[in-house]
C-alpha cells in the first residue's frame, strides 16, 4: 500500500469548520441524548458525523486506492502520466520537476506521488527511467527524486494519450484541467497489476504477461475463447490450478527456481512474486535458525540477475532441503488475488476475463472514435481545398473589388461560389468564406491547379480508407494490437513459469538432527545411548511414545537419557497432531484372565504421565502390538493351549472387524481361555474414512453437497473451530443442524496443535496486547480477551504464521511508518487466559492481518470408527453384546 493510501484524510480548512457545539451547520442537533437511568447517558450519532465516514471511505475507495478499469490508474497514476505528457519534450525530466508538476492535479504530498512514480517506473513499460530506481530483485529503494530522470517511453506515448477524444474535468483546486480518465488502447491494468487496500474492501490484480493479453485480446475480437494467468517480474514458478480468473477466493501458490549446482550446493536463480533477495535470505536463516532445515552458509551474489547459493553440511540430502526451502521459508509463497476495479464510480468486483473483455472493446471503441475524428477532419480539408480550387480558378476574388462594406464583400464571394458547389459535401459557411478572404496574393498567383487536384485526390483516398477501417472496425483493431505485439513485445517474453505442485508434508522434510536409541531390557531411551539399539532419526524438541510390556504408556520429551520403565515393546516419535497412526492390541486382563483385543489411536495425553491402556488387573500383560501409521488392520492367527475338551484350538481375527476407540476401553473378548500364541497371518490395509464437508455462506449452514466453502475431510474425532468477533473461541461437533452466529470471523477444521493468534484492545489497561495460544477447553464456549466493556479484538489469525501490519495515528502532527509483525517471532504459545504482550504504546490507527508466513502443516488426520461384523472363521462363534461389542470366543 502506497504512504498516500496510509495518509488521513485532511480536509480544507474551510471545510473542515465545525458548527458550534450540539449544532449541524445547517442548525440541526448532531446528537440527542436518551435517559435509560440516573447514571448511563445512550448517544446517539446522526446528522454530519454519521456522513462523514461514509464520505472518507468512498474518497479512499475512488480517490486512491481502487484503480479505473477504463484505464486501470489509480489517480494518482492517472495524474502522474499526464504531467509527464505536459512536461514532454523528449528529453529526461528530473523526478522531482514531475512530483512538483503533478502537485498542481494531486491534493496531497510529494512522498506518495514519488513513491507513486517509482513503482511504475519499475514496472518497465511506461515510464523511460535514468538513474537509480531501485531493484525489485533485491528490495532496494530508489534514489532521492532530485537524483533520478524519467520520461514517457514510447509504448505509453502511443496508447496513453489521444487529447480530441479524452474527457476532461478541473483539477480539485479548479485551475487546471485534467483527464477522467486516460484514452489508453492496451489492457494495461492487466499488464502492470494493482494493489490498494481501502476501507471495508481491497484489490490485489496480479501482473500478466505483454504479448499474452494482445492474443486474448485478439482471440475476444475473433470470438474465441481464452485464458490468462499472472506472470510476475520476479520471474519464478506458479502454481494457477486456483487461480480462479484472479476472483475472491483464488490463489496462486509461486515458488523460487531452485537448481542443485553441485553435490553440496544449491543456487537460487529465480525469487517468488512478493519477495526479494533480503527477505527469502532471512526466511532461510530463520528455518535454519529453529532446525526445520541445516545449511553450512549462504551468499547473495544478486545483481543484475539472481543468484543466491546455499552451500549445505557433507551428508545433507540436496534434494529433501530444497523441499524443505518450500515448507518452511519464503521459497514458496502463497498469493490471493481480489479483482476490485471501479466502474461507474462504484467498486465491482470482477475476474480477469471480464477485465480484459471489457479493455478490448473500450480500445476498439477509442479507434472508432479516433477514425470518426480523423474522417471529420479529412473530409474538412478536402471541403476547403475544393473551395479554394473553385475560388482561385474561376477567380471569384476579383468579385470582391467593387465592394466597400464587409457584408458586401462576402456576399459577393458567396454569389460567385454558388454556381461551382454543387458537388461538396456541405454548404459553404461564413466561416468558409473568410478563411477564403485570408488567402495571400502571392499564394494565388502561384497557384498550381494540378498539384491542387493531386492532393485532393490523395485526400479522397485517405477518406475512402478511414470509411473502410470504419466499416471493418473489427479487422482494424486486431491489425492494430497485431502492430503493438510486434513493435513493442520483443524481450517481453513470459517469464514465470507455470506448473502444477505436488504438496509438501512438512513432517516428511522437517530436519532429524539427532538420534534416537533404546534399552528396552533396562527400560531406557535417549540420544546418548548410542551403544544400545537405535529406533529412529529425530529432533531435539521431539516427543517419544512407549508401550511397555505390562500395558502401560508413557509420552516425554527427548532427552539424552531417560528411564520409562522395563521391558519396552515399542517406542517411536510421537507427533500429538498425528490422528492417524492405530495401535492394535491383545492383552491378558489379570495374570490368568481372559484376553481382549482393542484399536486405538493416542491424544490428548499428559507428558509424563503413565497410561495404563489394559482393565488395570494387576499382573496384566500384552500379547500382540502393533502400530500402524496409516490405520492398517492386520489378520492375525490366535492359537489357544490344550486345556480340557477345548474344541477349537487356532482361528483368525480380522482386526478391520474392530471398531477404533479411545485408549482406555477395554476392548473385545478374545478368548477366555489361555493362548499359546499369536501369529500375522495377512498385512492390512487403512481403515479409515473420511467425509468431506462444506460450509454454505449464504444459509450459514453446513452440508455434504458440495456447496459453498470446503471446510476439510472429516473423520469422527475432527472437530471445527468457530471464533466470534467478541473474542470468543468454541470446538464443536460438525452436525449439519449447526447454527452460526452472525459474528462469525473463523470457521475452520480444528487442528487441537495449531495456535491461534490474536490483537485485542484492552480496555482496562488501554493498550494493546498480542497473543498465542491453543484451545484448553472443548466443552465450553469461553472468552480469549478481557472482560472490560472496552476490550475489543482487532485481529484474529489461525495461520500458523501470521503478519500483522500496524498502522499508527498521526500524533501532534507528526506520522509514524507503518511497521508489520511477525507474529510468531513476537510472542510464543501461551496459556488461554494469558493477557499475551504489550503490543505498542503508541496510538493505533488501525491494524490489518497480512498474508501469513509460508508454512506446510502436516496432515492431521483421524480414523473413523466404522466396524463391520464378518464371520472370521466358519467354526468360530461370533457374538453381539448389549453395548454393541464383538465378542469371538
Amino acid at each position: 500500500m502506497s504512504e498516500e493510501e496510509q495518509e488521513d484524510l485532511n480536509l480544507n480548512d474551510n471545510e473542515n469548520e465545525l458548527p458550534a457545539e450540539g449544532e449541524t451547520s445547517s442548525g440541526d442537533h448532531f446528537y440527542e441524548h436518551n435517559e435509560v437511568n440516573p447514571e448511563d447517558t445512550i448517544t446517539k450519532v446522526t446528522g454530519m458525523y454519521k456522513d462523514w465516514f461514509l464520505d472518507y471511505a468512498s474518497y479512499v475507495i475512488l480517490e486512491r486506492a481502487v484503480p479505473a478499469i477504463e484505464d486501470g490508474f489509480k489517480p494518482v497514476q492517472r495524474r502522474i502520466m499526464h504531467s509527464l505528457k505536459e512536461l514532454d519534450d523528449g528529453r529526461y525530466n528530473k523526478v522531482a520537476n514531475v512530483v512538483g508538476h503533478t502537485m498542481q492535479y494531486h491534493p496531497h504530498g510529494d512522498a506518495s506521488i514519488g513513491d507513486a512514480m517509482v513503482q511504475i517506473g519499475q514496472k518497465e513499460l511506461l515510464i523511460d527511467t535514468q538513474g537509480n530506481w531501485g531493484n525489485i530483485l533485491t528490495g532496494d529503494g530508489a534514489a532521492a527524486s532530485r537524483y533520478i530522470e524519467a520520461r514517457l517511453s514510447k509504448f505509453a506515448l502511443e496508447v496513453l494519450y489521444s487529447p480530441k477524444i479524452t474527457e476532461w474535468g478541473l483539477s480539485y483546486d479548479g485551475r487546471k484541467a485534467e483527464p477522467i480518465n486516460l484514452p489508453v488502447k492496451f489492457p494495461l491494468l492487466l499488464a502492470q497489476g494493482a494493489e490498494g487496500i481501502a476501507v471495508g474492501l481491497s484489490t490485489k490484480v496480479l501482473p500478466h504477461n505483454f504479448n499474452e493479453l494482445i492474443d486474448a485480446s485478439i482471440r475476444i475480437l475473433k470470438g474465441k475463447s481464452f485464458q490468462l494467468f499472472p506472470d510476475f517480474q520476479t520471474a519464478g514458478i506458479a502454481d494457477v490450478t486456483n487461480y480462479n480468473d484472479g476472483m475472491r477466493g483464488g490463489r496462486v501458490r509461486v515458488r523460487a527456481k531452485i537448481a542443485q549446482l553441485d553435490k553440496s550446493t544449491l543456487v537460487i536463480s529465480q525469487i517468488p512474486f512478493s519477495t526479494n533477495t533480503t527477505s527469502l535470505i532471512d526466511s532461510i536463516l530463520k528455518a535454519n535458525d529453529k532446525g526445520k532445515i541445516k545449511i553450512k552458509k549462504i551468499e547473495d551474489n544478486t545483481a543484475a540477475d539472481v543468484e543466491i547459493l546455499i552451500h549445505l553440511f557433507p551428508g545433507v540430502s540436496p534434494d529433501k532441503t530444497i523441499d524443505a526451502l518450500f515448507a518452511f521459508t519464503a521459497c514458496e509463497t502463497s498469493v490471493a488475488p481480489l479483482g476490485c476495479v471501479i466502474e461507474d464510480n462504484k467498486p465491482r468486483f470482477v475476474g480477469v476475463s471480464e477485465m480484459l473483455r471489457i479493455s478490448t472493446m473500450r480500445t476498439k471503441d477509442l479507434l472508432k472514435q479516433e477514425l470518426e475524428i480523423q474522417l471529420s477532419e479529412l473530409e474538412e480539408q478536402w471541403h476547403f481545398l475544393s473551395l479554394e480550387r473553385i475560388f482561385i480558378e474561376n477567380k471569384i476574388y476579383r468579385l470582391i473589388e467593387e465592394e466597400s462594406t464587409r457584408e458586401g464583400v462576402i456576399k459577393a464571394v458567396d454569389d460567385g461560389l454558388k454556381p461551382h458547389v454543387k458537388h461538396l459535401k456541405r454548404a459553404v459557411t461564413e466561416d468558409d468564406i473568410l478563411r477564403l478572404l485570408d488567402i495571400r496574393i502571392m499564394r494565388i498567383s502561384k497557384y498550381d491547379s494540378n498539384k491542387a487536384q493531386d492532393k485532393i485526390e490523395a485526400l479522397e483516398g485517405d477518406i475512402e480508407q478511414v470509411k473502410h477501417d470504419l466499416e471493418h472496425l473489427t479487422d482494424y483493431a486486431i491489425a492494430y494490437f497485431t502492430r503493438l505485439k510486434e513493435k513493442y513485445g520483443k524481450g517481453r517474453e513470459r517469464q514465470t513459469e507455470l506448473r502444477i505442485f505436488d504438496t509438501i508434508e512438512a513432517t516428511k522434510v522437517v530436519l532429524r538432527n539427532t538420534k534416537l536409541y533404546v534399552n528396552r531390557e533396562e527400560g531406557f531411551i535417549g540420544t546418548g545411548l548410542k551403544k544400545d539399539e537405535f529406533v529412529t532419526e529425530c529432533s531435539d524438541i521431539d516427543d517419544v511414545i512407549v508401550f511397555l510390556r505390562d500395558g502401560s504408556m508413557l509420552v516425554t520429551k527427548v532427552a539424552e537419557k531417560n528411564f520409562v520403565g522395563k521391558d519396552i515393546i515399542h517406542v517411536a516419535v510421537f507427533d500429538k497432531s498425528d490422528k492417524r497412526t492405530i495401535y492394535n492390541m491383545i492383552y491378558r486382563d489379570g495374570k490368568s484372565g481372559p484376553a481382549y483385543i482393542k484399536r486405538f489411536n493416542v491424544s490428548g495425553i499428559t507428558r509424563d504421565k503413565a497410561y495404563d491402556l489394559t482393565n488395570e488387573s494387576k499382573g496384566s500383560q500384552v500379547l500382540y502390538f502393533s502400530a500402524n501409521p496409516n490405520g492398517e488392520a492386520e489378520v492375525i492367527t490366535i492359537l489357544l493351549r490344550q486345556i480340557g475338551n477345548i474344541k477349537k484350538l487356532k482361528w483368525d481375527v480380522d482386526f478391520a472387524d474392530m471398531a477404533i476407540k479411545g485408549r482406555a476401553s477395554k476392548g473385545n473378548l478374545v478368548s477366555k481361555y489361555p493362548i499359546k500364541k499369536i501369529e500375522l497371518k495377512e498385512k492390512g490395509i487403512s481403515t479409515l474414512k473420511p467425509r468431506k464437508i462444506w460450509f454454505d455462506d449464504t444459509v450459514q449452514k453446513l452440508n455434504v453437497d458440495a456447496r459453498g466453502e470446503l471446510l476439510g475431510e472429516f473423520r469422527p474425532n475432527d472437530k471445527l473451530l468457530v471464533i466470534s468477533q467478541a473474542g470468543k473461541v468454541k470446538v464443536i461437533v460438525p452436525e449439519l443442524t449447526t447454527h452460526f452466529d452472525e459474528d462469525m470471523v473463523v470457521l475452520e477444521k480444528w487442528i487441537p496443535a495449531k495456535p491461534i493468534s490474536a490483537i485485542y484492545y484492552d480496555g482496562d489497561k488501554q493498550r494493546y496486547f498480542v497473543k498465542r495460544f491453543l484451545v484448553e477447553n472443548e466443552t465450553k464456549e469461553d472468552s480469549f480477551i478481557t472482560d472490560h466493556a472496552s476490550s475489543q479484538l482487532e485481529i484474529v489469525s489461525t495461520d500458523y504464521r501470521p503478519v500483522a501490519e500496524l498502522v499508527f495515528a498521526k500524533v501532534k502532527g507528526n506520522q509514524k511508518e507503518n511497521q508489520t509483525v511477525d507474529i510468531e517471532a513476537f510472542i510464543t504459545v501461551k496459556g488461554f487466559k494469558a493477557l499475551g504482550n504489550q503490543l505498542t504504546t503508541d496510538k493505533l490507527k488501525q491494524v490489518n492481518l497480512l498474508e501469513p508466513l509460508p508454512y506446510e502443516p502436516p496432515v492431521e488426520e483421524v480414523p473413523e470408527p466404522t466396524p463391520s461384523v464378518t464371520e472370521s472363521d466358519d467354526d468360530t462363534d461370533v457374538n453381539m453384546d448389549d453395548d454393541g461389542q464383538v465378542t469371538l470366543f
